[in-house]
Order: structure tokens, then sequence, then C-alpha cells
């Protein structure tokens, strides 16, 4: 049978999952009464509940006698290192341009990778249906980007059609008949060629691993495109790391490929299909998987490094231990580790203290998923405020800028950029009308800049502003950037807060907890209103009396409480602080507990 084997790749929220969900339906690999979630691809909790793609899952369709493999990627740029790893086993691209907004930053960068390893994007303005849809402007917007990214003649002469993903229709042109999808599978098939890998069917097999997973009854599971040879279950193979070096042989146990939504055995793996590996131990993501006989790796795609490092360490709170199971400083190493080799755009260090590890990766909202997960494995953690990676370069430092593009109503434009420019110590690029009474800005802006830029920019904006970022590349040091102005108002007590103390309290600053909370000495439980950090007492009830008061007493009537989610704690905290993760909190608070210590600390640091 013959194969195509395309990845779809697009901006976050540009269409890519809804699109697939559509070509699986209209290929029938789902019976007619089958059911069928929404979003299908998205089959991990939080990316169900965030409406975001976080890992490159594979899928497949038939489409008059071939067989296409489609890979599903995330477009947030924090997993940008799923969609390098991803292209380097695919031989056509979908790029997918939502008509309305145009090339955003995730954009620019999959289409920059994709041009660079000599692929041919199929162009998909999607969304053509929205009212403030405009195809044409945005298919011209497309040729200047890919001009821009130094795209050869062949591959600016990109093919195009027309599309909805929620409606289910894909045309060549933009008055088709809006039918089905069939307009999308036959350009695959005409303009992705066949994998070159089959031409190399007779030589020994070999596979570069690009996405590793595990199974409970088969164990550790390596996915990939087969680049030579073919395998059988019960052959003999040996794993190379990228530098040549022989890891281990094992016997395949078994051989899985995609078939719609269920990966199914099959007997024998072939040259240029895309397949899942069963029956190795050490093997991981970019070894290379070969005949016994084989002893050269197979290139790996490099990966973009790190941008920003956290923190993580055991949670020392006096609540420790009450919510989660796993608090040990060993078993979160091990949780890290196994993270940082599946995932390769993380990296993790051991502290000398050993109680704490510093993990790189490529922005909050990266971080944010990990913790997220390992929460509900049951951790309790620590974690820091992120720290940009600087680098040195002919003795000179340098930090990582990104690019922001922000679409925000007009009014609320001066306040933006004021914000960006000035004490963020941004470059202003571009600014030009986006239609509906919008206006897109365009700047380069220190990483650290925006470090907990976001809720300030959701409160500039009335929540009506929406920011996209991607890492634009090294700029030389721009000096201090202030941090968070307001103090914060620290227990100066343990034990369960207490109504009145809380009403008592709101004057000085709004609240981070309610009343009959479980508090510590050094928590944090409310932002200040003014610059400096303030001890505070929220233990502190009436005092009562047998006298009989004169007048009645005033109701207590509290202002319902901050609660921040964990991405805005961990952006909000400064460095002397951290948030406090448990399965069933989110906590702020100081890095030492103990008022003496703090003040022991601060004088040492100034």
């Amino acid at each position: 049978m013959d194969i195509r084997n395309i990845a779809i790749i697009a901006h976050v929220d540009h269409g890519k999952t809804t699109l697939v969900d559509q070509l699986l339906r209209q290929s029938g690999a789902f019976r007619e009464n089958q059911a069928v979630a929404e979003r299908a691809m998205d089959s991990n909790d939080i990316e169900r509940e965030r409406g975001i793609t976080i890992l490159a899952k594979a899928t497949s369709v038939e489409w008059k006698g071939t067989r296409i493999n489609i890979v599903d990627t995330p477009g947030h740029a924090d997993f940008g290192g799923e969609v390098e790893r991803i292209l380097s086993m695919v031989d056509g691209v979908c790029l997918l341009v939502d008509a309305a907004e145009g090339p955003m930053p995730q954009t620019k960068f999959v289409t920059s990778k994709a041009l660079a390893l000599g692929l041919r994007p199929i162009v998909v303005l999607n969304k053509v249906d929205k009212p403030a849809a405009e195809p044409d402007d945005v298919l011209n917007d497309v040729f200047d980007l890919f001009a821009n990214l130094g795209a050869n003649d062949e591959q600016l002469d990109f093919p195009h059609v027309y599309a909805s993903g929620i409606g289910g229709w894909a045309d060549a042109t933009l008055d088709g008949e809006r039918k089905d999808m069939s307009a999308l599978f036959d350009l695959i098939l005409k303009h992705v060629q066949p994998p070159k890998q089959v031409e190399r069917a007779a030589e020994p097999f070999q596979m570069l691993a690009t996405t590793l997973g595990a199974d409970p009854f088969l164990g550790r599971l390596l996915t990939g495109r087969v680049e030579a040879g073919t395998a059988k279950a019960g052959d003999t193979l040996k794993a190379l790391s990228r530098d040549g070096e022989r890891l281990e042989q094992f016997r395949i146990s078994k051989i899985l490929a995609f078939r719609g939504l269920t990966q199914t055995p099959i007997d024998v793996a072939e040259a240029g299909d895309i397949v899942t590996i069963a029956g190795m131990s050490k093997a991981t993501v970019a070894d290379t998987l070969c005949a016994p006989e084989v002893d050269t790796a197979l290139p790996s795609q490099p990966i973009d490094p790190p941008t920003i490092s956290v923190t993580f360490g055991i949670n020392d709170s006096p609540l420790a231990g009450q919510d989660g199971k796993k608090v040990q400083s060993r078993v979160i190493r091990e949780r890290l580790m196994r993270e940082a080799e599946v995932n390769v755009a993380i990296k993790v260090e051991d502290t000398p203290g050993g109680e704490a590890f510093v993990v790189s990766g490529r922005g909050e909202l990266q971080m944010g998923v990990l913790i997220e997960n390992m929460r509900r494995e049951g951790f309790e953690l620590s974690i820091s405020r992120p720290r940009v990676i600087f680098s040195e370069e002919n003795g000179q430092r340098m930090e990582p800028i990104e690019e922001v593009i922000i679409d925000v109503d007009d009014e609320y434009t001066g306040v933006v950029i004021e914000k960006l420019t000035g004490e963020r110590k941004g470059d202003l690029v571009d600014m030009r009308p986006a239609g509906v009474g919008k206006t897109r800005i365009i700047a380069h802006v220190p990483a650290r800049g925006l470090i907990g830029y976001q809720g300030e920019f959701m409160t500039d904006t009335r929540g009506n502003g929406v920011l996209n970022r991607i890492f634009h590349g090294w700029a030389p040091y721009k000096g201090a950037i202030q941090g968070r102005r307001q103090g914060v108002l620290i227990s100066m007590e343990n034990g369960v807060s207490v109504a009145y103390a809380l009403w008592n309290l709101e004057e000085r600053g709004k609240m981070f907890i309610g009343a009959q909370e479980q508090l510590y000495t050094g928590m944090i439980i409310g932002e200040h209103s003014r610059d400096n950090d303030l001890e505070v007492n929220p233990l502190k009830g009436k005092k009562l009396t047998n006298v009989r008061a004169s007048g009645t007493d005033e109701a207590v009537r509290l202002t319902p409480p901050v609660r921040m989610s964990l991405e805005e704690a961990i952006a909000y905290i400064n460095d002397d602080e951290l948030v406090e993760v448990t399965p069933k909190n989110i906590r702020l608070r100081k890095r030492y507990l103990d008022p003496h210590e703090r003040k022991r600390q601060s004088r040492a640091d100034a």
C-alpha cells in the first residue's frame, strides 16, 4: 500500500485538532454509530481542560487506497520541542493559518523548521467562514512569511485550500461546494511525495526514535519512522546513542502501527512507515534502533536551547505531607529524570544540597503543565520564581529576547506600549490596524520582562487582549527590570484563619485566602497595598466581654479572595518567595519561614 507521512502544524487555537477530527471521520476511521469525543486527539486530561495540544500524537487514515499517517502537533511555543522532533519523520506538512488572525509567532517558528528540512508545505486557510476572515490578505501574508524565512522557489510555489475545520469542508476555491474534505485529501496525495525510505527496503533495519511511551503490559514503547529495511516481532535489534555508542541489544516483543485512534499490532514494520516498537529497556528519544550489523547512528534534529529555569524542591512547610504521598527528594528526582527522558526540550540538574533540582525549559506554561501533572500524581513540591537563562558571547552577557504579538482594542494600545517599551525594556517593531476596532502590536521584549506580565496585561486590557510570544533570538543584557511593586501580607501565626481578623486586614490589601483555612508562620496570605512586606495576625478574633454592646454588631462581610492559578502564582512571586504545590492546594510562602532568618538573609543579600 502507498504511504504518505504528514504533520499538521499551526499556531495555538488555529484548529489543527478539529481538522484532524474531520479527516478521521470522513475517511471512515470511525464507524457510523461510534461515539467519539470532540478533539479526539487531545486524549490527555490537561489538554481537554485547557483546550490546547501538549503532546504530539500520530494517527492514520486511508484514502483511495493510500495510507496517510498524520501527526497532530502542539501549537503553543512552550511545546515547540515536540514539533522539532516530529518534523524529522514526515515528508510533508499542512500549515494551518487562521483566515482572520493570519500568521502568528508559532506559525513562523514551525514554518521555519519545516522549510529548513526541505519540506514543501500545503497551506490550509482555516476558519474562512468567520465574519472577520480575510483569506486573500492572509494568503499574501503567508507568502511574505515564506519569503522572509528564505524559502526556495519550489517551497514558495505552495498549493493552498480554503477550509472550515468545524464545518468539515475544504475547497480549492473560496466559492466551492463546501461539501467535504476530499479536496484536501486529494491535494495531500498529489503534493506530498511517498517516503524515499521505501527505496531502502532491502537494506538492514534502521529507525530513529522520536517519541517515547509506556504500556503496563508491553513496557517501554518507541515510535518513529522506519528509515531502512524491515523488521518482524521476534527479530533482534540493537540501540545506538546519538554518538554511535551501543546501549543495549533486545528482541522485538511487538510492533504496533496507528490505525485511526488506536494502535494495532502488525506483522512487519516496513521502510517509510511510522510504527511503534516494544521490547527495549534503555533506548530513548533520539536513539537509533537498528539491525546488529549496523554501526552508524542516524542523525537527530538539534533542539533549540531552553530559555528559563525553575527550581523544584521538597515541601518543607508545617503542612507538608497532609495532601500528597510523594514528598521525598529521591522520588521527585526520579520523576523529573523520567520527564527529561521523554521531553527533549527539558533539562534537569541537581543542586549542591540534593534537596532541590533546577529544571530548564521553554516557558512558564510548559513548567506549569509539568507541575500540574506531578501534583495530580500525588507529589508535593516547592517551586521558585522562573529565572531567565543567560549566555556568554565574546565576553558579553546575552539574554533571550521574545517576539510578542498583541491584538488589543484601540483604546488600550497606549498602556500596553508604555508597559512593554518602558519598565520592561522592549522595542516596538510594528503597529498597525487589525480591523474591527483592534490594533496589532509587535514588539521584541526581554524574556525577563514578560515573566508575570500576563495577568497585568489582562487587567490593563479588561480581559479583551490576546498576547502571543515566541523566542526571537539573543541580545546584549538590557539592565535591571523592576519586578513586582507591591509587598505582601505574611502570616505571623500558625492556625486557622478567622473571618473577623481578615475583615480588619482588608484595608491593608487584597486577600489570597478566606476564612477557616489552615495557615502557618511565613505563609503569604495577601498583597499589601504598599511596596513593603507586612507581618499580620489573621487568627485574631474579636474580644468578647459580658457587657452588652450599645449598638448592633457589624456583620462581617468578606471580599472574595483572589485565587491564583498555578502559572499565575509562579509568575507572581519574588526571588525570596516560593509556591507550595500539593494535590489539593496552591499556597504562596516566603522562602525562609522564620522572620528572624528572613531578616538575616536580607541583610546578607544587601
